[in-house]
C-alpha cells in the first residue's frame, strides 16, 4: 500500500530553489535552471510515497534527517511524523550546517 505523506518546504529550501533559478538566469542559461528546479521537484514529489528512500545525512547520522542527491544538488529533508519537510536544497559539495 502506497503512502501519501504531505510535503512542505521550509523557507530555506524555497530560497535554495530560487537561487538555483536566478543563478542560471544570470549566466544566460535560464532554461538550465528551470530544468534543474523541475527535476529537483520531481525527486521531492517521489518522497510522498517513499519517504525513507533518501540516505541519512552523513554529517549528522540522525535517522529522520535524510537527503536525496541530484547532482550537483543535495535535497535535505526531515521526516516529521507523517509528513516530509524539505529543509535545504543546495550544491552537493557544501557540508550541511544546521542552526544551533
Amino acid at each position: 500500500m502506497a503512502r501519501n505523506y504531505p510535503i512542505t518546504f521550509a523557507g530555506s529550501a524555497l530560497k535554495g530553489l530560487e537561487e538555483i533559478r536566478t543563478g542560471y538566469a544570470h549566466q544566460q542559461v535560464s532554461q538550465v535552471g528551470e530544468r534543474l528546479v523541475g527535476e529537483i521537484v520531481s525527486h521531492v514529489e517521489r518522497l510522498a510515497n517513499y519517504p525513507e528512500s533518501g540516505r541519512i545525512v552523513p554529517e549528522f547520522g540522525i535517522t529522520n534527517l535524510r537527503e536525496v542527491i541530484h547532482p550537483p544538488f543535495r535535497i535535505v529533508y526531515r521526516l516529521d511524523g507523517n509528513r516530509v519537510r524539505v529543509v535545504r536544497v543546495w550544491r552537493s559539495e557544501r557540508l550541511l550546517k544546521l542552526p544551533s
